[in-house]
């Protein structure tokens, strides 16, 4: 895996001290955090996962949230919020590609880490403005990330939530979704 250093790619794109950057890296720290806690949870199943990716990841997982639409949380860009990931993925690879740098898994992070994951089904039945295919987690450091995300907001107090507030919150987006955020809790031994 090539080492980076996510502050760096991170600077790149928010360049200025701005609140969208401090909230930015305010979340992405209690992801990685969060993230870092389950991997180093002595009675969670072992798998095979790589610490730097997770915690890389995790601080990358949402910088597309730069060109998304969503006042209440300060971005101020034009596409929709339910995009963020894809975007970060876009961003992230053009990044690669510029600097010679693969950066892929870190663009997968991205790319699926929204909810629990987003079947090519949800994305067509709901209507959604991104391309119809799976965003689901695949790797565990992917599926790592994208349950560590699921305890923080970037709304209101920013405080942890429990694996029970995740749950009754994710309710309303169907029964699949409740159902793989149970699952990443087993497969890292939080239930």
């Amino acid at each position: 895996m090539t080492m980076i250093d996510p502050d760096v790619i991170i600077t790149h794109f928010y360049p200025e001290d701005t609140p969208l950057r401090r909230l930015l890296l305010r979340h992405s720290t209690q992801v990685r955090d969060k993230a870092l806690a389950i991997l180093a949870n002595p009675s969670r199943p072992p798998l095979e996962l790589d610490a730097g990716l997770v915690s890389a990841g995790a601080m990358l997982h949402d910088i597309g949230i730069l060109q998304c639409h969503a006042p209440s949380i300060l971005c101020v860009g034009t596409r929709p919020y339910i995009a963020h990931g894809m975007i970060g993925a876009e961003m992230l690879r053009d990044y690669g590609r510029t600097h010679g740098i693969d950066l892929e898994p870190f663009a997968r992070i991205c790319e699926r880490h929204t909810g629990t994951g987003i079947t090519a089904k949800e994305v067509r039945e709901q209507g959604l403005p991104i391309p119809e295919r799976d965003w689901l987690p695949e790797t565990p450091e992917e599926k790592l990330v994208c349950l560590a995300d699921k305890f923080f907001s970037k709304s209101g107090e920013m405080k942890e939530k429990s694996a029970e507030v995740v749950r009754r919150s994710m309710e309303k987006f169907g029964a699949d979704t409740v159902e793989r955020f149970d699952a990443l809790l087993r497969l890292f031994g939080l239930v």
